[in-house]
């Protein structure tokens, strides 16, 4: 019987496949659109036919995804949820599946809803493929700090091979949220502070994810998450409460999610937080009026890890029947194990509580994302062992990591050009338990990877053989082992490894220090009050500075830190994040200047905690500066309002003289462009790249503007005395903002213009916007 009706089922698809090919090939030329066309046509009527034969029980099965519950080597799981999720996808009640990897085990899923099933529906198969699935690229804060939008694409179509080969064609990433408070542990996960940056990030991930074709069998389909502000909850606080004005919602949070749906983004993932009262899981304006409406998105909907459940603790809903009702009416499509959809839905909708068209809908976007990715046609078109095993670990894709690696690694000081080392003939102390540990590189959200599988610093430095290399250990960073789902445990009080290190920097000339936070620090649920050294690092730091002065301190970590003391102390300071596989190579190729660091901040690093939020474009205030001898200024009473290192910011082996600065006019119409350029000089002794990057102010608006917002840049490599002139072009578009109705508009005015190598240090001119 079951043979029977899915030879039905695949009957009726090519049968409207057929018509619709024969009632367009009448209007359609050979050109691309028209056949782009002719595919979405065909694709809309399956969809119609199989809704049509689909039962109520079937079409809320594709809105349930489960976790991996079973290996697949034993026999079927007979109790518990387990049980009962295998019995579900024998019956056609299972859309998704996550956290399942591997060809054998995916394969193994795939063939109980394909072959078991009354209608042979294919499974998606979603993963955490955030930064690389075996063979890690940088986190992406730290991808973020390249400027470079073909690496970061580069480095996601890497992740993207590499996943699909053992099965994946669905990732959870690019997450896309802003944000300005480097207490939330998932700043590691994203593009950092600023909206325009971050799109265009989110453009490139999603491209390299889903690549040109969805059909082939080395794209996955990407995710845009979290939906919306979940960059801004209180405190930096994991799951914490979000209440921002709609301005914003509109300017800061949202452009980067509206960036994702113009790159074709296949998916969506709501989120944990609250919105102005409202749990986005359940917040219609979110994803009925702005994302399905006013942004005509077609994939679908995801919630994250039992949200719709979670509106019960919120208290937004009584219990799991009213929160599908909620959640579902929202436009909330597929529940992640959440078990609220599969239990409430198909009985909400036989007593009228729910309209079947509002799960027509939710289906029908489910079945669009399986038909482009190709999964009608080859439901196991991601799993062949032997593509498996030739894709992961490639040597070719770490030589794609290392390349990013070194693109994201940021110089914060380099006084008196201690940088780079020299080759031969020093006495190097290399000391700090990062230096040597080859897990914490790999950094956090890398649940298919190896532990222990980075290149460590002390690996990499020990390439160099020209100079004597003394590694010292100094101080335990962790107790015991780290892992993604438990606190980290920080060494307090062991301080026995102190003296050794001491006597190697006393005896060396140079000494590295590899200090910061463990890979585990940050990521999801790593909130943290304190953003200094970690432990003891801070007090072995300057025990190591009493002895030596010529420190160079690299920095690991996943978020922005407050490190002043050093600032103010240590001459080199290296900003090398968590990079991943090839970690400890490209931080020694950067030290030995064997490769010019070239990356800027994409996030402000302050002072201290009480700084944050923290971020550039802020508003001017009322009493924006001292007006006398008075304290009733906007200020802090004990710090500077500046950020230790502004955003944009990073230095190089060379040095740039931006001069030139022309502009196509001073008077423009609204309708006009705006040209402009300037001429950027390599000065120094090195070849280099530079990140030119300009910043606008809209002087007086009708919503009030920042005090600057970033409006292009342009990464360009220069010969050391060689100048070269940038361009650049302004429109209404990018001089325009969104009013608090959610509606862009484009003001007349006066307009200042920065062009700089970073937020801070710009050269600026005036220009104004006319009827």
């Amino acid at each position: 019987m079951r043979n029977t009706l899915k030879y039905i089922t695949i009957l009726l698809l090519s049968l409207f496949s057929i018509s619709s090919c024969k009632k367009s090939s009448t209007k359609q030329n050979n050109s691309l659109i028209h056949k782009t066309t002719g595919q979405k046509v065909e694709i809309e009527n399956k969809i119609d036919s199989l809704l049509h034969i689909m039962t109520i029980e079937e079409k809320v099965g594709q809105m349930n995804q489960y976790s991996d519950f079973w290996d697949v080597t034993g026999p079927a799981p007979k109790n518990g949820s387990a049980e009962i999720k295998y019995t579900h996808i024998k019956k056609g009640l299972v859309g998704a599946m996550l956290n399942v990897k591997g060809v054998e085990h995916v394969r193994a899923f795939q063939k109980i809803a394909v072959e078991d099933t009354r209608l042979g529906i294919p499974l998606l198969f979603g993963f955490d493929v955030i930064h690389g699935f075996k063979t890690l690229s940088p986190i992406p804060l730290a991808e973020a700090s390249s400027w470079d939008l073909d690496a970061i694409q580069k480095s996601a179509r890497v992740a993207a091979t590499e996943a699909s080969s053992a099965g994946i064609n669905w990732t959870f990433a690019p997450m896309v949220d802003i944000t300005r408070d480097a207490r939330w542990g998932r700043v590691m996960e994203g593009a950092g502070e600023d909206p325009f940056l971050a799109s265009k990030i989110a453009t490139a991930r999603i491209k390299g994810f889903q690549g040109d074709n969805l059909k082939a069998t080395n794209t996955i389909a990407a995710c845009a998450k979290h939906f919306a502000a979940y960059g801004f909850v209180e405190a930096g606080k994991e799951y914490n409460t979000v209440d921002i004005g709609a301005s914003t919602l509109h300017n800061i949070v949202l452009p980067p999610f509206e960036a994702a749906v113009q790159a074709d983004v296949k998916t969506f993932m709501n989120s944990f937080n609250e919105l102005n009262g409202i749990p986005v899981t359940g917040n219609s304006y979110l994803q009925r009026e702005i994302l399905k409406g006013k942004w005509n998105f077609q994939g679908f909907v995801v919630s994250d890890w039992a949200s719709i459940r979670e509106l019960i603790n919120w208290g937004h809903a009584k219990d799991s029947k009213e929160a599908s009702k909620i959640a579902v009416n929202a436009g909330s499509d597929m529940d992640m194990e959440g078990y609220a959809y599969v239990e409430e839905l198909a009985k909400l909708v036989k007593n009228g509580d729910v309209k079947e068209s509002i799960i027509d809908d939710a289906v029908r976007r489910i079945l669009r994302v399986k038909f482009e990715l190709g999964l009608f046609d080859n439901p196991y078109k991601y799993c062949d062992i032997k593509n498996e095993k030739n894709t992961l670990y490639n040597p070719k894709h770490q030589e794609a990591v290392l390349y990013i690696a070194k693109k994201s690694i940021v110089l914060l000081k380099n006084e008196n050009n201690i940088l780079p080392l020299k080759k031969e003939g020093q006495k190097i102390a290399l000391i700090g338990a990062l230096a040597a540990d080859k897990n914490s590189p790999l950094g956090s959200w890398r649940i298919a990877s190896d532990d222990n599988t980075a290149v460590s610093v002390l690996e990499g430095m020990q390439k160099y053989d020209g100079n004597t290399l003394n590694y010292q250990k100094g101080v335990d960073l962790i107790i015991g082992q780290a892992s993604f789902v438990n606190e980290v445990v920080i060494n307090q009080n062991d301080k026995s490894k102190f003296p050794e290190a001491i006597k190697a920097a006393k005896e060396s000339d140079i000494v590295v220090m590899v200090l910061g936070e463990h890979g585990f620090q940050s990521g999801e649920g790593r909130s943290r009050t304190s953003l200094g050294l970690p432990g003891l690092q801070q007090e072995l730091l300057e025990a190591i500075f009493k002895v030596n002065k010529n420190i160079v301190l690299v920095l690991n970590n996943g978020r922005p830190l407050a490190i002043e003391w050093a600032t103010k102390n240590i001459p080199a300071i290296v900003e090398a994040w968590q990079l991943g596989s090839q970690s400890g190579n490209a931080i020694a190729e950067v030290l030995y200047g064997d490769y010019n660091p070239s990356g800027k901040l994409p996030m402000s690093f302050p002072r201290n905690v009480g700084q944050l939020p923290l971020y550039y474009n802020y508003k001017n205030t009322g009493r924006p500066s001292n007006d006398g001898d008075n304290v009733f200024w906007s200020h802090y009473s004990d710090s500077k309002n500046t950020p230790l290192f502004p955003f944009g910011f990073g230095l190089s082996y060379t040095k740039f003289k931006y001069s030139n600065f022309k502009i196509n006019g001073s008077k423009f119409k609204l309708n006009e462009t705006i040209e402009l350029s300037i001429d950027v000089t390599n000065t120094g002794n090195f070849d280099g790249k530079e990140v030119v990057q300009l910043y606008i102010r809209d002087l007086v608006g009708s919503i009030t503007r920042p005090v600057k917002e970033l409006k292009g840049f342009e990464l360009i490599a220069i010969k050391k005395g060689e100048t070269k002139t940038v361009n650049f072009v302004l429109n209404k578009n990018l001089l325009g903002f969104y009013n608090n109705d959610g509606d862009f508009i484009t003001e007349v005015g006066d307009f200042k213009v920065y062009i700089g190598s970073n937020s801070v240090d710009t050269i600026e001119k005036e220009i104004e916007l006319i009827n």
